[in-house]
């Protein structure tokens, strides 16, 4: 699909990889509406790229009315939704048998529920909505594009409830390629390494140390712009689909 004249929604767009998907999709003659809960992030990329290209919803993907309330705001605003990009979500560090006892259930509920079944929420409902479009030249009425990480594959120490979330998402692209193929609906997953985004810059400098180690080429962290311009490919190339593909320099994470 062109992404030229379409609408998408990101979650997570206010920072990050997901900021970075917002940015390839304006610079590429797209619209944008970011889903996230950051408001005074969401309006610095506001204030970047215009509101007329850009408008922010605060929500938590987590939520059916409250997704339901950003597509409704969506339609109203651009009258059609042609992809999702979903990049919210967050980690947590525990063994789960540590020096303080068991992982906290709660916690692992809360990573699965916010990356897997956040992802999940999204996904449904945005195909709802993108399902409305007439097909393109090509056949198509949109692209979902999902975030995973290679903790999907090669969890480290402490990345029980993470990687058990990212494996998850790994685990519906497939299926949901095929749920969605009778809506012309593509499917695609992003499973990157390690980014510098500020959720990165947050780690301790013999953590990055640790992990810049094990890149290959390039040996360095990835560029934001890089997933941009991935997820742009992804919904450029129609023949892309029920994949994930990993983004990490040929990186193989190591147990710790």
């Amino acid at each position: 699909m062109e992404i030229k004249d379409n609408v998408a929604l990101v979650t997570g767009g206010a920072s990050g990889l997901g900021r970075a998907a917002v940015e390839h999709i304006v610079a590429n003659g797209g619209k944008a509406a970011i889903v996230d809960i950051n408001e005074e992030k969401a309006n610095d990329v506001i204030a970047q790229l215009g509101d007329e290209n850009v408008i922010f919803i605060n929500t938590n993907v987590m939520e059916e009315d409250s997704v339901k309330n950003a597509l409704s705001v969506i339609e109203d605003k651009f009258s059609k939704l042609n992809f999702v990009i979903n990049c919210a979500g967050t980690g947590y560090g525990a063994r789960i048998l540590g020096k303080k006892g068991p992982h906290p259930l709660d916690i692992f509920k809360f990573i699965i529920d916010l990356n897997l079944v956040g992802t999940f929420n999204v996904m449904r409902l945005g195909a709802e909505l993108i399902d409305k479009n007439d097909p393109d030249s090509d056949g198509e009425k949109g692209v979902i594009i999902n975030t995973a990480s290679i903790a999907g594959y090669e969890g480290q120490i402490g990345q029980s409830a993470y990687s058990a979330s990212k494996a998850g998402v790994i685990g519906l692209t497939l299926t949901a390629a095929r749920d969605l193929a009778r809506h012309a609906i593509r499917v695609n997953t992003i499973a990157p390494g390690i980014f510098d985004t500020p959720l990165m810059q947050l780690a301790k400098d013999e953590n990055k140390v640790a992990l810049l180690e094990t890149t290959q080429f390039p040996h360095r962290f990835g560029n934001p712009k890089e997933f941009g311009q991935l997820a742009g490919h992804i919904i450029n190339n129609s023949y892309i689909n029920g994949e994930t593909i990993r983004l990490d320099s040929a990186m193989r994470m190591t147990a710790k």
